[in-house]
């Protein structure tokens, strides 16, 4: 890897390999390098000119939140090629950044900016509704996704992505049921250590997780954004957008809607819009309502015990009400 991208870099340096890979013309400069919000994945940065702004990402052989968890670094090249397969579908493409390049040899994607906004993490804060009209655009965009049909040879040869779901699986169905995983969950939250103990002794759910990592695992025929949380979706002005597809696959979909469904119940959404999912939510053939239960369940339990913490705003009570839903979910059978 030859170029390594920073905030506080040599702009001159940066500002000839964006012009070397066509990404600025030859008289463009840059003004500002910022960082456009919190990733956890890779290094990201927004160049501003004084004639547009583009969002630059590079991979790294690590996770740039946790810089000693290692990561396959070719995860770029799976993210930029579900952008490539996105722009050529007309219903789906006006939800996502358009790429503008990818540079294979320094693990670097280039795209548009869509704007200065934010993500939807404030659903986490006590008192904030979940807007009815951003679930529906959630799911609009995850219905339109699982549905579209791709021939064999373009589903035979995307990467199954199968190193980053192998990193993923660990923290997904392993990690938060460990008893010794050397996270203190009482640094989070007093008394959180104490409640998890209940479930990480338990060895029923402990099978049960390590059963259903194995379907995460399986590859299948509908494209999975793989992390389909408020924190990959933006708003832009009041516009739904969704960005950061690095842990994309062909897989099961009952997966994507399942963490979808288990960050808005993280998030208090109410009853109601929990069963407006349901009934808006395109089902692929083969759908499982019974499946995505679990994932519903794992989901809750690796982002309240698990390393991936979210910045939520809830007793310890309202924690141990939703662990007890997430448990009959995994174990129900």
């Amino acid at each position: 890897m030859k170029f390594t991208l920073a905030l506080e870099g040599d702009k001159i340096a940066l500002q000839n390999y964006l012009r070397e890979h066509n990404w600025l013309t030859e008289n463009e400069t840059i003004i500002t390098v910022e960082k456009p919000g919190e990733g956890n994945m890779n290094m990201v940065a927004r160049i501003i000119t004084p004639n547009k702004s583009i969002i630059i990402k590079q991979a790294r052989g690590f996770v740039q939140k946790y810089p000693n968890i290692p990561a396959p670094i070719e995860r770029i090249k799976v993210e930029n090629d579900f952008y490539k397969l996105i722009s050529k579908i007309r219903n789906l493409k006006s939800y996502m950044p358009t790429m503008i390049g990818y540079d294979s040899e320094n693990y670097v994607m280039a795209m548009e900016d869509l704007g200065t906004g934010s993500n939807y993490s404030d659903v986490y804060k006590k008192g904030v509704k979940v807007p009815d009209e951003t679930i529906d655009a959630a799911i609009d965009y995850l219905s339109k996704l699982h549905n579209h049909s791709f021939s064999e040879e373009t589903i035979t040869d995307f990467s199954d992505n199968l190193a980053l779901r192998k990193l993923n699986y660990e923290h997904l169905f392993i990690y938060p049921l460990m008893e010794e995983n050397g996270f203190n969950l009482d640094d989070v939250q007093a008394g959180l250590q104490t409640v998890a103990v209940e479930y990480k002794t338990d060895k029923v759910l402990n099978k049960k997780m390590k059963y259903l990592g194995e379907s995460y695992l399986l590859s299948g025929n509908v494209l999975l954004h793989g992390d389909y949380y408020p924190g990959s979706w933006l708003n832009i002005n009041g516009e739904f957008k969704v960005i950061d597809p690095e842990f994309c696959f062909f897989g099961k979909p009952e997966y994507d809607l399942g963490v979808l469904i288990a960050h808005l119940k993280i998030a208090q959404a109410t009853e109601n819009q929990i069963d407006s999912i349901w009934k808006k939510y395109a089902q692929p053939a083969g759908f499982s309502k019974h499946l995505t239960q679990k994932f519903i369940g794992m989901e809750i339990i690796r982002r309240i015990i698990g390393l991936a913490q979210l910045p939520l705003e809830l007793t310890l009570d309202g924690k141990k009400n939703l662990l007890e839903e997430a448990r009959e979910f995994v174990v129900n059978e």
